[in-house]
This record gives structure tokens, C-alpha cells and sequence, in this order.
């Protein structure tokens, strides 16, 4: 027993190794250039729970270890030797930011189905909660600078296990290909190759932005295969209650909201709270939405035997949806910025903070009342208002 014990920390702590991240770079055609002022942040190899103190938003942050202590002094340099993957890889990690999906999904109900869109949401909900929540509670490094190139510095304050940008990506796209299947005529194959070829380039990406050890990737594509396995069997139902039970948004709302609140507390600030809070609102938003348009009798969803015919991409087609996401995205953001002003200046007054104070929005009792009504807001004018206008302008 304790032989396997010992050969499974060992491969954990081979999986969790920043050197072999580092390998995997290297192999991509992203090297280190080493300088004076880069010091090792941690011996390699090594698999503990680091603790981090969080120094500033943009630049230094130390990492202690058994009372080991280094600083890295400077954002390291670098060399790409190839052009192509660099590009591949940065495009595929971008796929995985919260704005993506934020951009993305909206055109999915304006364009597509809005049933899907749901679907996508409810599911992004829940694997981005879990993930969150595990990484601030399990707080493991991400990979160390050197050996491994950092290329995104926004959230390297953050912790390693799970890689987010790989459980969302799993399950994403397979959400979309499992309930796309009822909905619209289409080959499974192709679907399938598309899904596996978008998840496996954005857990590469995390790989390769120095983001996370192989361990945070895998960890991530299996916590979102149980979550999908876990919950499929239930999602009619969970359909159903979202869309006719009178207090289905009131639960959602509340339940979110609670979620956000209870986060887990760091020592430092980190922008994992901010970012949940942004995700659970959207989809708490887009949740009422959908029952109101439930209630109202205009859902549009298409019409007739399902599934229907893949869309056609004419130019008619083209221009129309073209149309819809500019005046979309006009807006949402356009809803985001007042509901962001109003809901700050109401909680600064509120708690009697300066204007000028802009720490003071990482402060729980504000960041979070803030952003939940800021993006519930964009959820349920999406869900409800944007097709309405889209109608009344045309482009639907």
C-alpha cells in the first residue's frame, strides 16, 4: 500500500514539476533568455502548498517555502522560434477568457438557438464555481519563472490546480455538441473532432502561456468529464424547473448571489472572487431572462421539427448577423457601464468610501453586490431585451 502511495506522489509531483511545462515550451519554440536578475523562485520539483503573498497587481510577487524566499526582480525576456504555434497557442488561450465566452455565447442565442445558450450557461456556471473554489482552497503554485516563460501576467496572483481555461473548454464544447444533437442536423463526427480539437488547443495553451503544470490541465479535463457525466441524466429537468417553476428566479438570483458572497477568503487579493462573481451573474441574469421569456410566450427558439437544418451562411445571412452583434455588443456594454457607475457610487455612499479610493473595490462588501448586479443586469438584458430590439430594427 505504501509503495503505491509513494509512486503516485511521485507522479503527481512529476505532473506538478514547472521543468517539465518548461520541456513542453521549449518544444513549441519558446525559450527563456536567462539574465542576471532572474532567480529561481522555488527548488524544482517539489509539491507543496506554497503560500503567496501578493505584493502588487503588476509586478512582484514572492513565494515562501520552508522559509525559502526569492523575488523575480523583472518580467523575464524571451525568444520564439516559432511564429506559427505562438500564434496558435495565444489564439487558443484567448478562447478560454471570460470575455470570450461573455462575447460568444450571446451570439449563440441571437444567431443560433437560445436553448443552447442555456444550456452553455448553466454548464459554465457550474464547472467555473467548482474550479475557482478548488483553487483557492487547495492553493497550488502555478508553475515557477524561471524555468518556465510567463505570458499573462493578469493572473498570476491567482493559484494553479485546477486550470480553469481547460475545465471550461471541456465543457463547453461538449455541452454544445451533446445538446446540439436534439436541436440542429449536423455530422457527430465532425462535431465530435471540433469539440475534442477546441478543448485539447486551449489545455495546451495553459501549457504553453506557462500558466499551469500538466497536473492543473488534467486535473481540469477530469473534474469537468465528472461534472458532464454527473449531471446530464438531469438536465431536462433542470430545464424545465428553469424555465416554468414561478420561483425559479428567485432561487437562482439568491443562490448565485450567497455563492459569490461565501467565496473563499485569500490573504491576498486575487481576481478569482471578481471573476466568478462575473460569471454566476451573467448566467443568474440570463437565467430570469429565460423565464420571462418562457412566461411571455417568445422564446425564440426555431420553430417546427427539430432538429433543424444547419443555418445556411449566405450573405444576407452574414450581414444580418454581423448586425446583430454590433448592436449587441453596443448594448450590453452600454448596460454594463451604467449598471457598473450606479451600482459603485451607490455602494461608495453607501459605505461612506472616497470616490477616489479605487482599492476599494476589492473589498468584498463592494466588489461583489457591484459586479453580481452589473453583469445579472447584462444577463437578463440579453435574455430579454436584445432579440426584442433586434426585431424591431430588423435583424431578426
Amino acid at each position: 500500500m505504501s509503495v503505491h502511495l509513494s509512486r503516485c506522489m511521485e507522479l503527481l509531483t512529476y505532473l506538478h514539476d514547472s521543468e517539465l511545462v518548461a520541456r513542453f515550451q521549449r518544444r513549441c519554440g519558446l525559450f527563456l533568455v536567462e539574465s542576471a536578475h532572474l532567480k529561481p523562485e522555488r527548488p524544482r520539483g517539489q509539491l507543496v502548498r506554497d503560500r503567496l503573498d501578493h505584493q502588487d497587481r503588476n509586478s512582484n510577487y514572492k513565494y515562501k517555502e520552508n522559509g525559502y524566499a526569492s523575488r523575480d526582480c523583472g518580467r523575464p525576456r524571451y525568444e520564439v522560434r516559432n511564429w506559427p504555434l505562438h500564434f496558435l497557442f495565444l489564439l487558443s488561450a484567448s478562447l478560454g477568457h471570460e470575455i470570450f465566452y461573455i462575447t460568444c455565447l450571446p451570439n449563440i442565442h441571437w444567431s443560433v438557438d437560445p436553448f443552447l445558450c442555456r444550456r452553455l450557461l448553466n454548464m459554465w456556471a457550474l464547472v467555473m464555481y467548482v474550479g475557482q473554489v478548488m483553487k483557492d482552497v487547495l492553493k497550488l503554485p502555478r508553475p515557477f519563472s524561471p524555468p518556465v516563460v510567463k505570458l499573462e501576467t493578469r493572473v498570476d496572483a491567482e493559484y494553479g490546480l485546477p486550470s480553469t481555461h481547460a475545465m471550461a473548454a471541456t465543457a463547453i464544447s461538449f455541452t454544445l455538441l451533446l445538446s446540439a444533437t436534439s436541436r440542429i442536423q449536423f455530422q457527430f463526427g465532425v462535431g465530435l473532432t471540433i469539440a475534442v480539437t477546441l478543448a485539447t488547443l486551449v489545455s495546451l495553451s495553459r501549457l504553453y502561456t506557462g500558466m499551469h503544470s500538466v497536473l492543473d490541465v488534467i486535473c481540469g479535463i477530469l473534474i469537468s468529464a465528472v461534472l458532464l457525466g454527473g449531471t446530464y441524466p438531469y438536465w431536462e429537468t433542470m430545464d424545465h424547473f428553469q424555465l416554468n417553476n414561478p420561483i425559479s428566479p428567485i432561487v437562482v438570483l439568491v443562490l448565485f448571489y450567497f455563492l459569490c458572497y461565501i467565496y473563499p477568503e485569500l490573504d491576498h487579493y486575487s481576481t478569482t472572487r471578481g471573476d466568478t462573481t462575473t460569471i454566476l451573474g451573467t448566467c443568474a441574469g440570463a437565467s430570469a431572462g429565460y423565464w420571462v421569456n418562457q412566461q411571455l410566450g417568445q422564446t425564440f427558439e426555431p420553430e417546427g421539427m427539430l432538429p433543424v437544418p444547419l443555418p445556411t451562411l449566405t450573405a444576407s445571412a452574414l450581414a444580418l448577423g454581423t448586425g446583430r452583434f454590433l448592436v449587441g455588443a453596443v448594448i450590453l456594454l452600454a448596460t454594463r457601464q451604467i449598471v457598473k457607475t450606479v451600482s459603485l457610487h451607490m455602494l461608495y455612499s453607501w459605505y461612506k468610501v472616497p470616490k477616489s479610493d479605487n482599492n476599494a473595490r476589492r473589498r468584498k462588501e463592494i466588489e461583489v453586490p457591484s459586479k453580481f448586479a452589473t453583469y445579472t443586469s447584462v444577463g437578463l438584458v440579453n435574455s430579454i431585451l436584445a432579440n426584442r430590439i433586434f426585431l424591431f430594427l430588423g435583424l431578426l
